[in-house]
């Protein structure tokens, strides 16, 4: 055990210390080792007195070492109870005579070991050895030969004995162990508020029986441990009194020494006093006198009671028994506070103030000490009123501020003081300094306790008001019910009269101290104190010191009074309301960081006492209005900004943070508002609506500085009344009436500023309150029975959102000023801009007021409310009550019928058209519907008659299951009403509104026309359609044709300057003709979506008639535009329906009888207008014939063919005419080759084809001149009816002749030289390719024949471009036969070989006649250019390159003569340069001896063999045998010629062209290889035609026949001819194996 080992290492070592001088002691020691050995626990040794009597014989023997193990040992021991009771006489016996020795270390261990005896076991139970021991320890400390470390230690050591012995007491006694107190002076925090919690969280421990009074029970009775201490208190009574002590036997110790002891016990054991009758009468009589003797200061005191430290005791233990024990000891505890306010006022050492002071304090900042002072005294009716007294005292202190010479001095170190302690450091007051500057800190240190006291007072009324609302005898001032009347709760009447009795005082030395301090933590304090005292009020209800503390803070935020009205206002009554402040707006307005704070603490009481300030605020808005100009004044800044520095630099440094702070403080407060009871929002607005009161007066006339701040309040109030407004939107019902009541009043101000700032606050109000989430989108129920809560949410819903719109009907038909209405239709406008699809029950008053406005003359309302109603039937329409549809339609036609704005009118028509397109959406649901519908109408023939006629009229019946909000008949009213309107406004005399509804009425109709039942489109047609046409035919017949002036523009030269019309608008017919055609446009529409349906309308056949009748009428006698119109009409009803099949066959004949009608009824005029109306008609007709030819017969294709026929024979022209003057062709001509294309004949109409050919091939030019007589034109229309003189096979010879005959003279006269022959021959070429095969070969010879006659007029006009286009169609068709027989292997079966063979002659006849007559020749030009000549040339090798290697090269079914006859006509062209005399060829242009050797080459290619087989065929044989023949003899010609020329010549040189042509011939005929079927035909011996080489492949028999010939050139002139004739020689040997001969073979 370790204890066990170290008490043997301690007798080991007394053992060595005393072996030499004190052998008793060591064999002692030895042998208490022994008996240790033998003992196991501290309980034996107790038992066993031989250990502890070693070390008390240690002890004795007095040595300094031996003392000092012996000491040690005894504690050890003691601490371990190993020491018997019985003991501790002998043991206290030995301590005192070692207390008597003079070493320090021993004494030092004497007083340890006293205080471990009272710690212990050992603690003295009786009289002697507990008054032995303590007077060890005061003994110690008197002694004068004692040193500093020993009394310390002595004292020390009797406090804690003091301590131990009462804590003995407290547990024999079976008190409380909790002591009350924690001893000592409580060291203060670094603020006010700080002590008051700590102070009560101290007093939470005391039971409530000790706060309010003494006990029920006290004990008179003590045991022997609560006498010794009651002898102990008594004797420490007497040594404070400065007398002895007779217990403890001591003469005198100091007094403070006495009485800091004393006030230990005081503060610690306050249950002891409190319990023990013996120890409370100790304390009334004895220790109360001893204070009160100490605490008097009329007399001269000397000695230690008269220095600070004993006073300081004194002041603190009577600050104990006030604090503690004033419930039991009432008479003695007034006393003392009388006593301690007197000292105050008295002429005493100013330290000696200040311990009082800082007593005063102290009892301030203790909540429960104050609180229980003012019950038991100022409460108490027959006692003094101590705590009124002591506030005044403080505020005394403070107050001397005024008089004091150091007074600025002195706030500036308290401003320091409440620095220090603000930031943790702890101050004291230096007892020894004297100079000047410690009195003014001493000063300061005074006020500082004084203020404090003060703010400590404030603080505790705080602190006690929160208790009392905490256990429920006050109501919170955020509670949402009323407050009572009266309170009656112990807490509630004690706060209650605290306030009454010490407000006055308070306020005044506050305001004083703040007003005078700029320090930031003193006015932190400070303000901090009104804020918690107003707050106090304000829950208390206490009424006038609420306005009072809010009047005086108000003074401190914005301005700064002057010293005079510093001191007037200390002298003012505090409940007087302050007067406005004035912020000058002209100068710089700094805040300096005492307004800062000071407009935050306003701001926290203002969120504090929010529902209790009522007409309190009136107080604090006028503040909070100023603040708002500051905010918003340009100048504004914060004090630790200096003004002098530069604009940039201080807003860079950001100097408006705090107005910033500020701000939004300003902002939170009001959007706070939403957590007031409903009764303080509406103070909260009155005190708005009074502040704006008192600014309204002043702002009617003026606009210097002081209008400028009424109207920045008046904005305040307006402003802030919107900011409670929308934080209130779950509430709003019982605000929005006296909110807007004053919006309203303010809107008839005369000041127009005001006006704008009242129609922007109504118009931000409205809209919140409907933006908020009470008005959703209003969704109509199905359910026929709703519940009771539901109805009860509806009205009050109703009421809300008609209470919410009416201010806007009020103001618009109360204001007397134009302002208010158009700033009632604005807020309007924005309304349902914003929030239009949350009403429902207000549309009637809405509608109603935009009626009225339609009809006023200003003109920016009505733009206002046409504006609004746009939003509407945009896009409000869905929310929209169905009961006021109608009332919207009716509002938006009274738009379009008004004569103010004509855009409105424009506008106000599409919204009608929006309408529609809403209702009919009621109609119809779903795209499914539609489509099968328009699927019905597109597809009539899948169905019949009846079948279609009851879908057609059952279609627009499956939406009713589907329209919850409209049944059948309102939306059927609904469309009348639009339709009506659109009539109505149809006959409007402004053009442009008329021209719109008339458009509009159209459109709706063919937009939503499927949705539509049968009856009502009868109605649509017979009651608004054809009225509407028949009003505006009417018109255009009867308006005026004079012209029109357009609108001044003002004057030039005295003369009025008119707006400049255009011609097509100037007159009043005009513009009902352009009526008119919107008219027929719409009725285009109407047929073209819905004919099929239509047709099954009763009686609509008659309506046809009467349309067909008005097209008629309208393209004779109308316009050019309406004709137009009327035309496109009809074609758009026949193209659209007809390729579907849904136009039946009459109407489509109807059409083109009233075309027919019309063209035989036109005059044969010219003019642009009939020009454009015949091209429409021709146009109408190719797009009638492409939609519908499937409907076509033969006899209504001959219809259109003379309808054609009729419009080209009105289309001559006059010489006049710039058109053919310039080369351009006939407008109606230009549309007449347009629509050919489409007129070709449909597939179940081949027998046209011959009509369609030969009425185009009138168009052709004839050989007969239009001024030879009729016979000769009459033979030639024969002669190409049968071609050739035969007979055509046409089965509608009969028709064709019908068309032609007799027209061809007077057709021909009006065709305008070859323009539109020339046009019309590429569309001639492709109708005959795409034309069947027997129709075409029919018709072919005629073809063939026109265009040869086309090709013909080069003679005539070379520079035209007639027999070019005729050359290339000729070519074409030529080379399509060519073709196809090459793919079809022969000619069609289906065609008759007669019919092939004229068509080869026609062929034959036209190359032979061109060719010959017509290319390679010097035809006379005036105009062609080079390379218009080389085009030509080109064009003519083209046609020789077709014949030559094409048509005679190629597998054709021409017969042999036809074949013989295209060989001669490429020898008679070749012929030409060979032909002329010497003479001529000189003069031959070059082109035509290089069309004469084209042509010799065609023949030289036509008679060559190449040796390839598939090239071989028997029309190729057939043409080689006769190219042969004929080449033959062309060569031998040119060679003779060749020789004859030469000889005529002599050395004259030859001709280029006959030089070059013998060349040519030598060459091709050294190059040509026939085939032998090709030599089979030379005229050779047969003896020659067998001797030829067999094996030679490149046979050449034909220059056998040539021989001759080539003999008698070898005597040429020429040396190239002898060259070439010297190769054609060395051929001829090859062909007669002659080279192979020799002499040596």
């Amino acid at each position: 055990m370790a204890f066990m080992a170290v008490l043997e290492s301690d007798l080991r070592a007394l053992s060595a210390e005393a072996r030499r001088r004190y052998p008793a002691v060591k064999d002692g020691a030895e042998h208490a080792i022994l008996k240790l050995r033998s003992l196991s626990s501290p309980s034996e040794i107790a038992h066993n007195e031989d250990i502890l009597r070693i070390f008390l014989m240690a002890c004795e023997v007095r040595n300094v070492k031996l003392s000092v193990i012996g000491l040690s040992c005894l504690q050890k021991l003691i601490s371990h109870d190993a020491v018997a009771p019985s003991a501790l006489k002998e043991i206290l016996s030995t301590l005192k005579d070692h207390a008597e020795m003079a070493d320090e270390s021993v004494q030092l261990k004497t007083l340890q070991t006293i205080l471990i005896i009272y710690q212990s076991r050992l603690h003295p139970e009786n009289e002697d050895n507990m008054a032995q021991g303590l007077g060890i320890c005061l003994r110690l400390l008197e002694n004068n030969r004692s040193s500093d470390s020993v009394r310390n230690t002595a004292a020390a050591t009797f406090r804690q004995a003091v301590a131990l012995v009462f804590d003995h007491m407290v547990c024999a006694e079976s008190l409380p162990l909790g002591k009350f107190g924690s001893g000592g002076y409580i060291s203060r925090t670094s603020s006010v508020t700080g002590d008051i919690n700590r102070n009560i969280n101290r007093s939470e421990s005391l039971e409530y029986e000790f706060i309010s009074g003494r006990p029920s029970l006290m004990r008179e009775t003590l045991t022997k441990a609560g006498k010794l201490g009651l002898r102990l208190l008594e004797d420490l009574t007497a040594l404070a009194a400065g007398g002895s002590a007779i217990w403890l036997r001591v003469n005198s110790i100091q007094r403070t020494f006495a009485l800091d002891i004393l006030e230990f016990v005081l503060s610690n054991y306050v249950v002891v006093f409190r319990t023990l009758v013996s120890y409370e009468q100790v304390l009334r009589h004895q220790i109360c006198s001893l204070l009160m003797t100490s605490l008097r200061t009329n007399a001269e005191v000397e000695g230690e009671a008269g220095e600070p430290s004993f006073r300081r005791l004194v002041l603190r233990s009577v600050a104990h028994i006030i604090r503690l024990y004033s419930s039991s000891l009432i008479t003695e505890c007034e006393v003392f506070l009388s006593m301690l306010v007197k000292v105050t006022s008295l002429d005493l050492p100013l330290w000696h103030r200040i311990l009082v002071l800082e007593i005063l304090r102290g009892f301030c900042v203790e909540a429960r000490t104050l609180r229980i002072l003012f019950q038991n005294f100022d409460m108490h009716p027959k006692n003094t009123n101590v705590v009124e007294g002591m506030v005044k005292a403080l505020a005394r202190v403070v107050s001397s501020l005024q008089v004091q010479e150091t007074s600025e001095e002195s706030l500036a170190a308290v401003a320091g003081m409440f620095s220090s302690k603000a930031k943790g450091i702890e101050w004291s007051l230096d007892n020894d300094a004297s100079n000047a500057a410690v009195l003014v800190a001493s000063e300061a240190h005074a006020i500082t306790l004084a203020v404090e006291g003060l703010l400590g007072v404030v603080f505790t009324v705080a602190t006690l008001t929160d208790e009392a609302v905490d256990v429920g005898e006050l109501e919170s001032p955020r509670c949402d019910s009323d407050p009572p009347a009266k309170c009656t709760g112990k807490t509630a009447v004690l706060c209650i009269s605290m306030v009454d009795s010490l407000w006055l005082t308070i306020l005044d030395a506050l305001s004083l101290i703040l007003s005078r301090s700029q320090g930031e933590a003193i006015v932190l304090e400070i303000l901090k104190g009104y804020q918690a005292f107003t707050q106090a009020c304000g829950v208390l209800r206490a009424i006038e010191p609420l306005n009072s503390f809010l009047a005086s803070l108000c003074k401190f935020t914005i301005n700064i009074p002057s010293e005079v009205e510093r001191r007037s206002n200390a002298l003012q009554s505090p409940g007087s309301r302050r007067s406005e402040p004035l912020v000058d707006q002209r100068d710089s307005i700094v805040l300096t960081p005492k307004n800062v704070q000071a407009l935050r603490t306003l701001f926290n009481i203002a969120h504090r006492l929010h529902n209790v300030l009522g007409p309190s605020w009136v107080l604090v808005l006028e503040t909070l209005a100023a603040l708002d100009r500051a905010i918003h004044s340009p100048h504004a800044a914060t004090q630790e900004v200096s003004t002098t520095v530069p604009k940039l630099t201080r807003e860079s440094s950001g100097q408006y943070s705090d107005l910033s702070v500020l701000s939004s403080l300003n902002s939170q407060l009001f959007e706070s508002s939403a957590l007031m009871h409903i009764s303080a929002v509406k103070s909260l607005l009155c005190a708005l609506c009074e502040l704006s009161h008192q600014c309204i007066p002043g702002t009617s006339s003026g606009f210097g500085q002081a209008s400028n701040q009424k109207v920045g309040s008046i904005s305040f109030s307006v402003e802030r009344m919107i900011s409670i407004l929308v934080n209130n939107l779950h509430r709003v019902e019982p605000l929005w009436d006296q909110v807007v009541t004053y919006f309203l009043e303010l809107t008839n101000s005369s000041n127009q500023q005001l006006r704008n700032m009242a129609l922007d606050a109504l118009d931000q109000s409205i809209c919140a309150v409907l933006g908020s989430d009470r008005f959703q989108e209003y969704i109509p129920s199905k359910a026929h029975s709703a519940s009771h809560d539901m109805e009860t949410i509806n009205s009050e819903l109703r009421s809300l959102e008609c209470a919410v719109i009416s201010p806007l009907r009020v103001l618009y038909f109360s204001s007397q000023i134009t302002d208010g209405r158009v700033g009632a239709l604005k807020i309007l406008l924005h309304v349902l801009e914003r929030h239009g699809e949350k009403l429902h029950y207000s549309w009637p008053d809405i509608l109603e007021m935009l009626r009225c406005v339609a009809d006023a003359s200003e003109k920016d309302l009505v733009t206002l409310g046409f504006q609004s109603l746009r939003v509407i039937m945009n896009d409000g329409l869905s929310t929209i009550p169905s009961d006021c549809l109608h009332v919207c339609i009716d509002v938006t036609g009274a738009y379009s019928a008004q004569k103010t704005e004509l855009n409105i009118s424009l506008t106000a028509i599409g919204l009608l058209w929006t309408t529609t397109d809403f209702i009919a959406k009621g109609l119809l649901h779903g795209p499914a519907e539609e489509t099968e519908i328009m699927d019905m109408s597109s597809t009539p023939k899948q169905m019949d008659g009846e079948r279609k006629e009851e879908k057609t009229l059952n279609f627009a019946d499956k939406f009713d299951d589907q329209s919850p909000l409209m049944n059948r008949v309102d939306r059927d009213r609904l469309l009348f009403s639009v339709f009506s309107l659109l009539q109505k406004l149809g006959a409007d005399e402004r053009p442009e509104v008329r021209n719109s509804a008339i458009r509009t009425l159209f459109q709706t109709l063919g937009g939503h026309g499927q949705k539509l039942s049968k009856s009502m489109w009868e109605d649509c047609l017979w009651n608004y359609v054809f009225p509407i046409l028949d009003r505006a035919s009417h018109m255009a017949e009867t308006s005026s044709k004079d012209e029109w002036q357009g609108k001044e523009l003002g004057t030039r030269g005295g003369k009025a300057v008119h707006m400049l019309i255009h011609h097509s608008r100037n007159t009043a017919q005009k513009q009902w003709d352009e009526t008119l055609v919107l008219v027929l446009g719409g009725i285009a529409r109407l047929l073209r979506s819905f004919f099929p349906f239509l047709r099954s309308l009763s009686n609509f056949s008659t309506g046809w008639e009467s349309l067909l009748l008005f097209v008629k009428n309208s393209i004779l006698n109308g316009s050019k535009e309406v004709a137009l119109a009327a035309i496109n009409c009809l074609q758009t009803t026949v193209n659209s329906h007809s390729s579907k099949g849904n136009l039946p066959m009459p109407y489509l004949q109807s059409v083109l009888d009233v075309y027919e009608t019309v063209l035989q009824k036109s005059p044969n005029y010219s003019d642009n207008a009939a020009s454009k109306v015949k091209q429409e008609i021709l146009h109408g007709l190719g797009e009638l014939y492409v939609q519908a030819q499937m409907m076509f017969d033969d006899g209504t294709y001959t219809q259109l063919l003379a309808i054609v026929r009729l419009v080209v024979k009105q289309s001559k022209m006059n010489n006049d005419n710039f058109e053919v003057e310039y080369g351009h062709v006939p407008p109606v001509q230009r549309m007449m080759l347009e629509i050919l294309p489409l007129l070709r004949p449909a597939v179940h109409l081949p027998a046209m084809w011959l009509l369609l050919f030969r009425e185009l091939l009138q168009y052709l030019p004839r050989p007969d001149s239009p001024k030879e007589d009729n016979e000769d034109g009459a033979e030639m229309m024969i002669k190409s009816e049968t071609p050739n003189g035969t007979a055509s096979d046409s089965p509608n010879k009969t028709e064709a002749s019908s068309l032609s005959a007799g027209s061809t003279t007077s057709i021909m006269a009006g065709i305008p030289s070859y323009l539109f022959a020339e046009k019309l021959i590429p569309v001639l070429v492709d109708l005959f390719l795409q034309a069947p095969a027997v129709e075409k070969y029919s018709i072919f010879p005629e073809i063939v024949q026109g265009l040869g006659r086309c090709m013909t007029t080069r003679r005539d006009s070379p520079d035209g471009t007639l027999w070019r286009s005729a050359v290339e169609g000729f070519n074409n068709i030529v080379l399509d036969d060519v073709n196809k027989l090459a793919v079809n292997f022969g000619p069609d079966p289906s065609i008759s070989k007669p019919a092939r063979m004229r068509v080869w002659k026609e062929v034959a006849d036209v190359y032979e006649i061109f060719l010959v007559g017509y290319c390679g020749r010097a035809l006379p030009s005036k105009s062609l250019s080079d390379m218009a000549l080389k085009a030509d040339e080109s064009l003519e090798m083209t046609i020789l390159n077709i014949l030559g290697d094409k048509i005679l090269r190629a597998q054709i079914d021409a017969p042999v003569d036809i074949l013989q006859r295209l060989v001669l006509t490429l020898d008679h062209c070749a012929s030409r340069t060979c032909s002329l005399r010497i003479e001529t060829v000189e003069l031959m242009p070059s082109h035509c001896s290089r069309f004469s050797l084209t042509c010799l080459q065609k023949l030289f290619s036509l008679s060559s063999y190449n040796g390839e087989a598939n090239d071989w065929n028997s029309t190729r044989s057939e043409v080689s045998k006769i190219s042969i023949m004929v080449l033959m003899t062309r060569c031998e010609q040119i060679l003779n010629r060749f020789l004859i020329d030469e000889n005529e010549l002599g050395e004259r040189p030859l001709p280029t062209a006959r030089l070059e042509e013998i060349i040519f011939v030598l060459k091709e005929l050294a190059r040509l290889v026939i085939h032998p079927e090709t030599a089979s035909v030379l005229p050779l011996h047969p003896y020659l035609k067998g001797g030829l080489a067999e094996e030679n492949n490149d046979r050449r028999p034909h220059l056998l026949v040539l021989f001759a010939s080539f003999c008698e050139l070898v005597i040429s002139r020429e040396a190239r001819v002898r060259e070439l004739v010297q190769v054609l020689l060395r051929l001829i040997a090859t062909e007669l194996s002659l080279q192979k001969i020799g002499v040596t073979s």
